[in-house]
């Protein structure tokens, strides 16, 4: 690591602890040639997750948005804001962790209606609504019927 005080390219770490809850590691480095101090933090470089559309289209993972819809979901429902964090913390590893680099947006919805079904049926039903496009009240009640019918096993 180079100085950046005065260039010299070595330095020997003094500390090291964890930052960010365990997602950086924050090191104290001391310059082997002048002695001064300074910090660097070590992060996880993920490899970009790329989404393709029902269009075709392929557009970069952006974690807000599956964030920004289960928070619509579950508006007005008792859900803990950390609640909607956690799942989607649980959708985003899923994905991160998967072999592909590239992901349906159809799979990124099915995660989501697992999510939400493990949390809040009103939520799920909401999600679903709108992710499967019902064309009809026929097509919805068949949903809900499918819910109402694992619900009972």
């Amino acid at each position: 690591m180079k100085c950046p005080y005065c260039g010299y390219d070595s330095s020997k770490v003094v500390e090291s602890r964890c930052a960010d809850e365990g997602s950086r590691v924050r090191r104290r480095r001391e310059c082997e040639h002048c002695s001064k101090r300074f910090t660097t933090y070590e992060v996880v470089e993920y490899i970009p997750l790329m989404v393709v559309k029902r269009g075709g289209t392929r557009e970069k993972f952006e974690r807000k948005k599956v964030f920004d819809g289960l928070l619509r979901a579950c508006e007005k429902r008792a859900i803990p804001l950390e609640k909607v964090e956690n799942m989607t913390d649980e959708i985003e590893s899923e994905l991160q962790n998967m072999l592909e680099r590239e992901v349906k947006s159809s799979y990124i919805g099915e995660l989501s209606m697992q999510q939400l079904k493990e949390c809040d049926e009103v939520a799920y039903i909401r999600f679903a609504s709108v992710y499967r496009q019902f064309k009809d009240v026929q097509a919805f009640m068949s949903e809900l019927q499918n819910f109402l019918d694992g619900k009972k096993n």
